[in-house]
């Protein structure tokens, strides 16, 4: 690890004064720390800002119905707080299917969301080509070892998988996160705050280097409250997933599907939403034919390497059985 400065703020205004100044923010440090050892990460200035208090809010606020998250709050207290067991247990879920006890308890909301890929290659220092760590050295992902990489959303450039939980639940329904900076305040959607490898795989998301994230606001809909994050991995515990869903559904008193929202995990470049899956089902009663088609209709287009194939029917399987298990909660 390379020498570093290190500040800690105890407001947001500090936070954003050491931005400006080119520091990098330091929450619970699961990622960043990591990163820094393997040298992959070199920040000059580092901004301690797991002491601004105004970020750790956890509240349902009945007034704008909406769930809302301070980027800084810890991951094991979203996952446990009642008001997120109760609006969406996809939520709580996908928090408690995430990493370690150990870590939940020192990971936050902000850093989860914005931690970068677990590809081996990205991590694996110079003895290997990345687009992401070097831009324009090449992928040696790309035609390589790639079981646990991407099959849908990849480039040429780039096939690493977005390894997170909590931002697969927070696409499928609709979530937005503000954003503080030197120039004010925006209102990010969920759905434009990562993307696509494209040509340039260093970008992983549109914050400036200088903004931070400072809430996320899920609206309260009737479509979390029967939703489920079913996580396929390897090992039961401390595992990434290999395919993941998140989703919601109401239904009437026939079983026709009134609303549905499906969100894919550990099998795509960003968080991705499978709406033209959430289409077909709507108007529908959910039969097992098909949940089986709303899953092979969010894998259309899936991308294979050389061995991740096995990932289409995985997450085909993985999409129907998410929607059989909401549709039981739904009815009970």
């Amino acid at each position: 690890m390379r020498p570093f400065a290190y500040t800690a703020a105890t407001t947001v205004p500090e936070a954003l004064a050491a931005l400006d100044r080119g520091a990098r923010p330091l929450a619970g440090g699961t990622t960043l720390y990591d990163l820094m050892r393997l040298e992959v990460e070199t920040p000059a200035a580092i901004v301690g800002i797991h002491r601004v208090a105004e970020l750790t809010e956890i509240a349902r606020n009945d007034r704008t119905q909406e769930l809302v998250l301070g980027a800084g709050a810890r991951m094991a207290d979203a996952a446990d707080h009642p008001a997120v067991r109760s609006a969406c247990p996809a939520l709580a879920e996908s928090l408690w299917q995430a990493a370690s006890p150990q870590l939940r308890n020192m990971a936050t909301l902000g850093g989860n969301l914005l931690q970068r890929t677990r590809c081996g290659y990205f991590r694996g220092g110079s003895q290997y080509r990345c687009n992401k760590r070097e831009p324009g050295s090449g992928c040696d992902a790309i035609g390589g070892v790639d079981t646990a990489h991407a099959v849908l959303g990849g480039s040429d450039a780039c096939i690493a998988t977005y390894p997170g939980d909590l931002a697969v639940v927070l696409i499928a329904f609709d979530a937005v996160v503000d954003v503080v900076g030197p120039h004010g305040t925006r209102t990010v959607p969920m759905a434009e705050l990562h993307v696509g490898p494209g040509t340039e795989p260093q970008r992983e998301h549109t914050l400036a280097p200088e903004e931070l994230i400072r809430r996320i606001r899920v609206p309260l809909a009737p479509v979390m409250r029967a939703s489920t994050y079913l996580k396929i991995r390897p090992r039961e515990s401390y595992a990434f997933a290999l395919a993941s869903a998140a989703v919601g559904l109401t239904c009437d008193g026939t079983g026709t599907v009134l609303d549905c929202r499906i969100g894919l995990g550990g099998v795509a470049t960003r968080p991705w939403r499978a709406a033209d899956a959430e289409r077909t089902l709507v108007g529908q009663p959910l039969t097992d034919d098909a949940a089986r088609r709303a899953g092979e209709l969010a894998f259309l287009g899936a991308r294979p390497g050389r061995h991740n194939g096995f990932k289409i029917e995985l997450g085909i399987r993985t999409v129907a059985e998410a929607l059989r298990i909401a549709a039981g909660r739904e009815a009970s």
